[in-house]
């Protein structure tokens, strides 16, 4: 079995979570053997092991706590109980601190990181089904778990594609994957900054943010790994900070720096101080604070099943948007009328 790492903390809990110790006795080979190392996954598991082993982890961890929370009231609102759930790169477990029991059952709770994993809460569920594994390579058999998430990890995997259709393999039929990544236009105020800055100091620039997928990518990738019923959506969050410094500073303590194989590791204090200036100039706040944005992809959808209820077909609907909202300004009118 080839993966990067294989560790159960709290393997006295595995007899009762049989159904989770099924990792294919086949050896594995990741599709990543075969696609180009935009990510050097073992920097990034070292950031992440750094970031979680920092006393103030849990306080600037917000981004990540904000989006586990909207994704399960996605989940929540599912109307199924699903048994078996896999939070994949739960990094300190946010998700598993919003999800209700009634919507899934029982939780797996997966990073490649182990020091994520000893940053849990102690009130966080399943705390005895934490295991250190890499994202990039799911080992478990076909047909494992009702519920896959994954919330703002797959934006460091090398092979998405690939990941998606391991995602599609490890679900039942008719089961259901939720997840959420960084896209394209997050942080492209600190983007731009550096890259004027070093094109104006040196006359180039180097990938100093790392890259991320396209929202319009997202469902094409979906839909080629084979899952039906998608639902892609973006959320964008704003959080304001005193200067670029506190923002830089921020993705460090989150685990979230860059983790490109051509980024550069050095950064000058001049090209600093001028990518400051430039920020503040072009995309600063009245009150000297400065803005970054961090795009948020919301993505969802199911494994094929013989029984799954299809879409309707594209122009079989009997009524237009436009007579529906007649009717719907016709019932208003009604309800405003005094009785």
């Amino acid at each position: 079995l080839k993966m990067a790492t294989w560790r159960v903390l709290a393997g006295e809990h595995c007899s009762i979570w049989g159904r989770y110790s099924r990792i294919s006795s086949k050896r594995y080979m990741s599709t990543t053997d075969q696609v180009p190392k935009v990510f050097d996954r073992k920097t990034k598991r070292l950031q992440r092991d750094r970031a979680a082993s920092r006393p103030n982890f849990q306080n600037c961890d917000r981004i990540r706590d904000h989006v586990a929370y909207l994704m399960s009231d996605r989940i929540n609102d599912v109307a199924r109980e699903f048994q078996f759930g896999l939070d994949l790169g739960c990094a300190s477990g946010k998700i598993g601190e919003y999800v209700d029991k009634d919507s899934v059952t029982y939780m797996a709770q997966m990073d490649m990181s182990g020091a994520m994993l000893k940053a849990f809460s102690e009130d966080t569920r399943d705390l005895g089904f934490r295991l250190q594994l890499d994202e990039e390579t799911l080992a478990w058999r076909p047909n494992t778990f009702d519920i896959v998430i994954s919330n703002l990890a797959l934006h460091w995997v090398n092979d998405l594609p690939g990941t998606f259709h391991q995602i599609k393999n490890i679900l039942v039929p008719d089961g259901l994957f939720i997840g959420s990544m960084f896209g394209g236009d997050t942080l492209f105020e600190l983007r731009g900054s550096l890259q004027l800055a070093e094109m104006e100091l040196h006359g180039g620039f180097s990938p100093r943010i790392s890259p991320f997928v396209d929202v319009r990518d997202c469902g094409a990738l979906l839909q080629r790994a084979g899952f039906t019923l998608l639902t892609v959506d973006i959320d964008e969050l704003t959080v304001n900070y005193p200067s670029p410094k506190e923002l830089m500073n921020d993705l460090r303590d989150t685990g979230e720096s860059n983790a490109a194989t051509q980024r550069q590791s050095i950064l000058h204090k001049d090209t600093m101080e001028l990518a400051t200036e430039k920020y503040k100039e072009l995309y600063g706040n009245a009150d000297g604070t400065i803005p970054a944005t961090y795009q948020v992809i919301h993505l969802l959808g199911w494994k094929p099943c013989p029984t799954q209820r299809e879409a309707a077909r594209r122009g079989s609907a009997t009524r237009s948007l436009k007579e529906i909202g007649v009717d719907v300004d016709k019932l208003t009118e009604s309800l405003d009328k005094p009785l």
